[in-house]
Formats: C-alpha cells, sequence, structure tokens
C-alpha cells in the first residue's frame, strides 16, 4: 500500500508540475499585456527564469538527500504559490523579473524533488514509473494550455489559471509530504537506516545498501553522472527548439496565420506525452536501444521538417521529432535511479538534471543563431545535427560512464 502511495505521489507532483507550466507557457501574452513590457523587456524578465533555476537545483539535491520528502513538499507548494504571486503582481519590467526568479528557482529546485520522488518510486515498485509520470507532466501541459485558452476566452482574470495550479501544487505537496516511507522510515527519508534484516526485500524498500559499482560509502562518481547530463543537454537543447521554434517556423515557412501556426506546438507536446506513455512499460535492459532509437527518430523528425512544402508534411515531421525526444530525458533519469545509493540520490539527479537543462536553455539561442545564418529550414538541420550526435555519442559515453551492461529489470 505504502509503495502505491508512493508511486500514485509522483505521479500528481509530475500533473501539479505540468499544470503550472501549461499555464505559463499560454499566458506569456497575457502577462506581457499586464506587465506592459515591450518584446525585448519580456525576453529579458524570461532570462530570470534559468538564472533562478540553476542554482536552485544545484542547492536541492543536497537539501533532498538531507531532509528528504519535506523538500519535495515545500519546492512543489512554493512553485504554485510563486505563480500565483507573478500573475496578481508583475506591473512592469522589474517587479516580473524578480517574479520569475522566484518562479525558475522553484521550478528547478521542484525539478530535480520530483524526478528523485519517481526514481525512489520506480525503484520500491520494481516497474517502470519514470517515463510515465514525464507522460502525465506533458499531458497536463496541453489540458493546462487548453484551459488558460478557454479562461482568456471567457475575459477570466490572469490570476484564476495560476490560481488553480497553485491549488494543484498544494495537493501535491500534501500528498508528497504525508506519505510514510515504505520499510519504516523516518521523516528523511533518503536517509533511513538499514534494517537488521538480511532480508532481499528489506533491503529493496530501504534502498540502502551501495549498488554493485559505487564508492564503498555509496556516494556516485561525477563523471558517470556529468556523462549522462551530456546526453541530457543534447536531448533537451533538441526538444526544447522544437517547443520553441515550430510556431514560428511554420508560419514565416508555410505561411500559416498566427491561429494555425499555434496548433505546433500543441502537436509536439501531445505526441510527447503519447509516445512517453506508450515507452513507458519498457524496461533497463531496453535504455541503450531507447536512447538510440529515440535520437535517430528526432533527427529524422527534424530533417523532414526543415524540407517540407506543407504543413501536413511538417506535422508529420513534428510528430517523429516529438516521439524521438520524448523518451530521452525519462531515459536517462531511469539510469540515474538504478545506479545510485538512496541517500545521495538528490545529489545524483541534481547533477544530471543541472546539467542537461543547460540545453534546454540553449536550444532556442542555438536556433536563433542558424536561423540567422542559414534562415529557419537550415536550422532545422542543424536541430538534426544535435539528434544525430546524440545518437553517434549514447553507445560510448554510457559505456565510459559504467552503464554498458544493463540489468534485465528494475
Amino acid at each position: 500500500m505504502a509503495v502505491r502511495r508512493t508511486v500514485a505521489s509522483a505521479v500528481l507532483a509530475f500533473a501539479a508540475f505540468g499544470t503550472f507550466w501549461g499555464a505559463w507557457g499560454a499566458s506569456v501574452p497575457r502577462v506581457q499585456d499586464q506587465a506592459g513590457l515591450t518584446d525585448g523587456q519580456l525576453g529579458f524578465a524570461l532570462v530570470f527564469v534559468g538564472a533562478g533555476a540553476l542554482p536552485a537545483m544545484l542547492v536541492a539535491g543536497r537539501a533532498l538527500d538531507r531532509w528528504g520528502r519535506a523538500v519535495v513538499a515545500l519546492t512543489i507548494a512554493a512553485l504554485g504559490v510563486s505563480g500565483a504571486v507573478v500573475a496578481v503582481t508583475a506591473v512592469g519590467v522589474n517587479s516580473l523579473s524578480i517574479g520569475l526568479a522566484l518562479v525558475g528557482a522553484s521550478s528547478g529546485a521542484a525539478d530535480v524533488a520530483i524526478n528523485a520522488v519517481a526514481g525512489r518510486a520506480e525503484k520500491l515498485a520494481g516497474r517502470p514509473v519514470i517515463t510515465r509520470a514525464h507522460g502525465v507532466f506533458s499531458a497536463m501541459v496541453v489540458v493546462a494550455s487548453l484551459g488558460c485558452g478557454l479562461a482568456s476566452s471567457a475575459s477570466l482574470p490572469l490570476a484564476v489559471p495560476f490560481v488553480a495550479a497553485a491549488v494543484l501544487c498544494l495537493v501535491a505537496a500534501l500528498a508528497v509530504g504525508t506519505i510514510r516511507p515504505p520499510g519504516g522510515g523516518g521523516t528523511a527519508d533518503v536517509a533511513a537506516k538499514p534494517s537488521d534484516s538480511d532480508s532481499p526485500d528489506t533491503h529493496a524498500l530501504n534502498a540502502d545498501a551501495p549498488d554493485a559499482g559505487s564508492p564503498i560509502d555509496g556516494r556516485p562518481r561525477t563523471v558517470p553522472l556529468l556523462l549522462l547530463g551530456v546526453l541530457g543537454a543534447l536531448a533537451f537543447a533538441s526538444e526544447n527548439a522544437h517547443q520553441s521554434w515550430s510556431a514560428v517556423y511554420v508560419h514565416a515557412e508555410l505561411g500559416l496565420g498566427p491561429g494555425g501556426a499555434a496548433v505546433a506546438p500543441a502537436v509536439f507536446a501531445g505526441t510527447v506525452a503519447l509516445a512517453r506513455f506508450a515507452a513507458g512499460g519498457l524496461g533497463p535492459a531496453y535504455a541503450r536501444a531507447v536512447l538510440v532509437a529515440g535520437s535517430s527518430v528526432a533527427a529524422a523528425g527534424a530533417t523532414v521538417m526543415a524540407a517540407a512544402p506543407t504543413f501536413l508534411v511538417a506535422a508529420l515531421g513534428l510528430v517523429l521529432a516529438a516521439a524521438g525526444t520524448a523518451v530521452l530525458f525519462p531515459t536517462l533519469v531511469g539510469l540515474v535511479s538504478r545506479s545510485v545509493d538512496e541517500r545521495h540520490r538528490g545529489h545524483a539527479t541534481s547533477l544530471v538534471s543541472t546539467t542537461s537543462y543547460l540545453g534546454f536553455l540553449l536550444g532556442p539561442g542555438y536556433v536563433g543563431l542558424w536561423a540567422d545564418a542559414v534562415g529557419l529550414r537550415g536550422a532545422m538541420l542543424a536541430v538534426a545535427a544535435l539528434a544525430a550526435v546524440l545518437c553517434l555519442l549514447t553507445p560510448a559515453l554510457l559505456r565510459l560512464g559504467g552503464h554498458g551492461r544493463l540489468p534485465a529489470s528494475p
């Protein structure tokens, strides 16, 4: 029962996270209008999301290892509350920048925390959880985006969708914060003491025994985690490039109006959700194959988009790109989940997530630089190149990081 509740709380945390970012993505134009910003001022303010997120992601892992699920609950609740505060108080570039720095910090910390929770749930349950939890995130992004569109059409205040997201964040925080760890651990569940029993089931529940290949104190090695982070950065750069530029691409290159072009990001996010649900049952024995196949499909999708003569062909390319990129980062988080001692799960997840997040931040700018140099179609080929590099590097970096032989089951 406790294991099921752990899994359910992890999924709920991802649902809340997706609801918040779906609401935010759909509300950016209204936030800009309320704050009275030019496009340049908005771009400046948005930088503070990343500026707040990166240091918070690094700190969150250590805090999670020390204080356990209380940190998870606090970061999810802080994300919801900070979003609602921004929606109410954002007037002018200074107030919006400060608010977005708080949103970025709480989001970055929550990102690390919920991935660590999902990793622990997967290890305890003995079945795939992470990829499906990410699928729930993507699905809720789509649902929240559509809900915000309806709220805007009904002329509801800007704060309404953010308050709704905050309520779900608080519910998720309560679910995570009140769950009792399996095996009778204390509040800092990641630091629970090992049982005196030699039963394999007891050790699996407490997750305190160092994994094979770990140092004697169970502390994860930094280099293998950084190698996974490099792969994650390439995956996120490709994913966010499509999410950020697909609407611009079909509008500028294929002549769709703003309304039609807005369909492109929804197609991408919806396909990501479906792909994650479809691939969610694959075990760790398929991790390398999933990474290679996913990056290959993503490269093919970006290439199709670059050559697309019509929106339907571009949509096909976007679907391929979404399906390919969807499985990449969840698979990498799954590798972390199975290769680290529970006492250091937060630190390991933080290191991989922070390194990967650099790709998320740089991906849209990468497309912009290439678009200025060779046009948007050439920029899509540059995105395809990112995925191709990921495909080529995956076997070597997994082998160097000690993931050359993967277990047949969680």
